[in-house]
């Protein structure tokens, strides 16, 4: 059962960020404007209302300074100090050019990089504030970045032009351009589900392993799509996992574990799972074919098919009826790979997650935390309040 963390929020949570450290302070982010600091226990020690009452879509704390925490609203971000939560420290105003969805902090706490509505990839030096880096080659929404551990010039974005591009901040173009519709229409072995047929793989979330050369992207078509960056930051494997019923919108690594191969996912099915990846082929670096060594698609291969700002919206309407009934189904399977059972598990899986939670809510963010010793994921739904889930016995 998820312990509740509630009485704070007004409003639907969208985002939650976590310090490192045993005594790690965990930040919220809410529509309206709402960010809440809560300690190790679940009590919440403060919260603030911005000016302008945005959106709060993405919250994360500097590595190397924990007091210090990013709060993305609107096209601003807040530098707040979680321990005195009366105001922003410093508001850093049109570091977006649109509505900012994701932020990340080098290891070193030099840089922040954000993606916003306009496609756009900025990256902002902290000691002056301003913005030292516009990345430009997104055709839609920019839905999620991430710096590669251990590489603070190597960074890694997606978007809902089902583009995953991998930059070195001393160049203005990509260092590749992975299509994750190329790839889903190039696995032999890929068979979709007649729900997931009209769901294109709009890229929602990337995570890069603490190793920095493991990258799982969450995606629209229920999988999470997985790289491996080889030396000389190639383009070296691809392959994928078939996660959720419906659109994953949610993909983490876990850097506490014995391994960092951990991954934690939540998707618009209302489950949250943890996948051990350590067993997969392209980690495992076993097997051929879908885990083999393939090429990253060129920058200017392919034109995505629709450039329109939705997230496919329209399709997820129009096949309410068709998914309702596959849906049952569906949960089937997942049960069914968890036991390693399932007949039409892709050949790039060697088994199911090794937890599965039925959280019964459209999932809108999965943190991973050590909470008084104990891994646990702390996870926004629609809801103004947190469920935690214990990882204890892994």
């Amino acid at each position: 059962m998820a312990q509740r963390w509630s009485g704070v929020h007004a409003s639907p949570v969208l985002c939650v960020g976590a310090a490192g450290g045993p005594d790690g302070l965990l930040a919220s982010g809410a529509e309206g404007g709402e960010v809440a600091v809560w300690n190790q226990e679940g009590q919440p020690l403060a919260q603030l209302r911005l000016s302008g009452e945005e959106d709060v879509t993405c919250t994360a704390f500097s590595p190397t300074a924990p007091g210090l925490l990013y709060v993305s609203h609107g096209e601003t971000v807040s530098v707040l100090d979680p321990r005195n939560l009366a105001g922003p420290v410093e508001e850093l105003k049109n570091v977006g050019e649109d509505e900012i969805n994701s932020l990340s902090v080098n290891e070193t706490g030099t840089s922040l990089a954000l993606g916003d509505d306009s496609g756009a990839v900025r990256v902002l030096d902290l000691q002056t504030g301003k913005v030292s880096r516009t990345l430009r080659k997104h055709t839609n929404i920019c839905s999620s970045v991430s710096f590669r551990p251990q590489r603070p010039q190597s960074l890694v974005s997606a978007g809902l032009d089902m583009q995953v591009m991998l930059w070195n901040l001393q160049k203005a173009r990509p260092v590749w351009t992975y299509s994750l519709q190329e790839a889903a229409e190039e696995e032999d072995g890929h068979q979709q589900r007649a729900g997931q047929m009209f769901n294109p793989p709009l890229a929602h979330c990337i995570s890069a392993a603490s190793c920095g050369n493991v990258l799982a992207c969450a995606a629209e078509d229920g999988r999470v799509h997985l790289t491996r960056v080889g030396s000389g930051s190639r383009h070296e494997q691809q392959g994928g996992i078939k996660a959720h019923s419906q659109g994953a919108s949610q993909a983490h690594f876990l850097s506490f574990l014995p391994h960092p191969y951990w991954l934690a996912t939540g998707g618009n099915d209302g489950v949250v799972a943890l996948w051990d990846l350590s067993e997969h082929p392209l980690v495992a670096g076993e097997g051929k074919g879908q885990g083999s060594k393939t090429k990253a698609a060129p920058a200017h291969r392919r034109k995505p098919k629709s450039k329109a700002k939705s997230k496919s919206q329209n399709q997820r309407d129009a096949q309410a009826e068709e998914e309702k009934t596959e849906k049952q189904q569906s949960e089937e399977n997942l049960s069914g790979e968890a036991s390693g059972i399932d007949p039409n598990q892709e050949k790039s899986t060697k088994t199911g997650p090794k937890l599965k939670f039925s959280h019964e809510d459209k999932v809108n963010w999965v943190c991973p935390v050590m909470l008084k010793g104990q891994p646990s994921l702390v996870v926004a739904d629609q809801s103004s309040s947190l469920s935690v889930y214990s990882l204890a016995g892994l």
